[in-house]
């Protein structure tokens, strides 16, 4: 895969549909002179879903379009004809996307599954139309509401490649060339430090079962700050199931670069620390790793880890290695949590509740159905403003306006409205 092609971070922007407005409309049929209110109801305004697809593994179609918006709810229409509610959107992400609110970080999904999906943003509930608003009292209502407005948010995308096997390491342990030896993958291999730019899958058959294996950028100390290649790739170890740890048999001190790299899957993730692991010491066509093999024997025996002697060159050892990480898979469950995070705990606000605080010499009025009531009122019709005051009366806002200090002639926000206290 080139890595220019490979984004596992996006942020995209959503808003979903807004409802439509109500209608004012009245019965004209032959023999009925006065007709009753007939004006239907706005339709409902599309949601926009986040849909995992398994025919995408990258995020690369959001550097081309980060701005989505579902359809908008249809006019309510004469004879009480409700108007047509707007498409719900469906963003398609790769299997293993994050999906997190982009403002407080708060993780709204984790879409492990093909088809799995979730709602993120809602479309806007459609304006009543006149007949909704007719009463014994007031049997010809002139009123409509406007359509509510959808859902608008910023979402931050995040994928987590998933693959059953993670090949961890220092740079040059020969991960990739591990890969290559085992699967149809063809990464990019070269001699030098962070070859491997992007994590790597490949597929391996083993007798008569099939491993996905992820080949992840080589680790250095202080990953778990960013430093090297980082947290921008620890993550993706997250997802895999057991690791083959391989250490370079051409290094100056291989059980040194597994204290490390361990240490910092421990300060990444106690969770990623806790995985298996299968020690793999490699290259062992040069002389230097066949003579540190015993030492790296005995040391992965008394903590009782599996360790196996390898070369990834010539493919020495790399069919016994797979076996046993199979084998292991198979003693495991099925891991399909989400990342752990703290629950987060909000209890359903009240419609009823509204706030009045003071603004730069303005009175500010805050509160769910208010702001709701405020956006669907037609401003430009009497009836409406009237029904508007009568509202905030019975609701007590007037009360604590006035006991606020309210006097004639100052502004009073609503949502995006300024009103002007009489």
């Amino acid at each position: 895969m080139d890595e220019r092609l490979f984004f596992d971070e996006a942020t995209i922007e959503v808003r979903a549909g807004n409802g439509g407005n109500g209608s004012v409309s009245f019965r004209r049929e032959k023999f009925v002179p006065l007709g009753g209110p007939s004006g239907g109801n706005g339709g409902k305004g599309g949601d926009v879903y986040v849909m995992a697809n398994r025919r995408l593994n990258t995020l690369i179609q959001f550097q081309r379009q980060r701005h989505f918006a579902a359809e908008a709810g249809g006019k309510g229409d004469r004879k009480n004809m409700q108007g047509k509610s707007g498409e719900d959107l469906l963003i398609a992400v790769p299997p293993g996307t994050v999906v997190r609110d982009a403002a407080s970080s708060e993780l709204l999904a984790d879409l492990m599954v093909d088809g799995q999906k979730l709602v993120v943003a809602r479309g806007g509930r459609g304006g009543r139309g006149n007949a909704a608003f007719a009463t014994p009292t007031n049997q010809a209502p002139r009123i409509a509401e406007k359509g509510e407005p959808g859902q608008a948010r910023t979402l931050k995308l995040e994928l987590k490649l998933i693959a059953d096997v993670g090949i961890i390491g220092v740079p040059n342990a020969g991960k990739s060339t591990l890969l290559a030896a085992v699967s149809a993958a063809r990464p990019k291999i070269a001699d030098y430090p962070f070859t491997t730019l992007i994590p790597n899958l490949g597929v391996a058959t083993v007798d008569d079962d099939t491993l996905v294996l992820a080949d992840i950028p080589g680790l250095i100390e202080g990953a778990h700050d960013g430093a090297g290649l980082g947290t921008a790739f620890l993550k993706h170890i997250e997802r895999t199931r057991v690791l083959i740890h391989l250490l370079d048999g051409d290094s100056p001190d291989p059980l040194k670069d597994y204290a490390v790299i361990n240490q910092e899957l421990e300060l990444f993730s106690a969770r990623l620390a806790a995985k298996p692991q299968v020690v793999a010491l490699n290259k062992m066509d040069l002389p230097h790793a066949r003579q540190v093999w015993p030492k790296i024997q005995q040391a992965m025996s008394d903590q009782g880890v599996p360790a196996f002697a390898l070369s990834a060159f010539t493919g020495q050892g790399t069919l016994e290695l797979l076996r046993e990480v199979s084998r292991i898979l198979q003693t495991l469950p099925p891991d399909l949590e989400s990342p752990e995070e703290p629950k987060v705990f909000r209890p359903e606000e009240s419609e009823e509740l509204f706030w009045v605080t003071r603004e730069r010499g303005h009175y500010r009025v805050r509160g769910r159905r208010i702001e709701r009531v405020a956006v669907m009122t037609d401003w430009a019709n009497d009836e409406a403003v009237a029904r508007f005051q009568r509202i905030l009366k019975a609701m007590g806002i007037l009360d604590a306006l006035q006991k606020a200090g309210v006097k004639s002639g100052d502004t009073v926000l609503i949502g995006e409205h300024e009103l002007e206290w009489q």
